[in-house]
């Protein structure tokens, strides 16, 4: 759906009085492609429905000036403690990809100084009960020791030491004394 089909989906269903509807097509939208207008037009619709710290950071993101502007986005940064790796995050995909526009880069820079592995990739998910294997020897880099290698050894040694004692009373039962 193009950015103009969007716009005007979104502004019936705003005027049939299904604004949840229209932030959801907006929302959508946002999530891949960073148009200013339909930004501007989702942080109205988010105002409209009460949710000022989404709408100050949709606002934010589009460079909506304005009384209403910013207040939402006073109530944004009030709702995340100036938290600016948190106000990072609240702001849609497309909007943190470069190029970046100056307000945008600046929130980076600073939520760069607050955590410095802010652009790392996120660590994959582990469900409960699944096993992974560390993408590196964690424990051999430290210098450390990995404990399932040493149970390996013990449950090994003690497996050997078994053998022997078996064979050996085998061999006692088989040639008499």
């Amino acid at each position: 759906m193009s950015t103009t089909d969007v716009l005007a989906e979104a502004r019936r269903l705003v005027d049939d009085g299904r604004a949840w509807k229209a932030r959801d097509l907006l929302l959508e939208h946002a999530e891949s492609d960073a148009d200013p207008e339909v930004l501007r037009v989702l942080g109205h619709v988010l105002h409209g429905m009460g949710d000022l710290p989404r709408a100050g950071a949709i606002w934010f993101a589009a460079g909506v000036k304005g009384p209403e502007a910013d207040d939402a986005v006073a109530a944004w940064r009030e709702q995340s403690g100036d938290d600016f790796v948190t106000m990072w995050r609240a702001l849609p995909e497309p909007v943190r990809e470069e190029p970046r526009a100056p307000r945008i880069e600046a929130l980076r820079t600073k939520a760069l100084v607050a955590d410095p592995k802010l652009d790392a990739p996120p660590e994959p998910l582990v469900r409960p009960g699944e096993l992974t294997a560390p993408a590196d020897d964690a424990a051999d880099e430290a210098g450390g020791v990995d404990g399932a290698q040493v149970i390996g050894w013990i449950l090994a040694a003690l497996f050997v030491v078994c053998a022997v004692i078996g064979i050996v009373t085998v061999l006692g039962w088989v040639v008499p004394s």
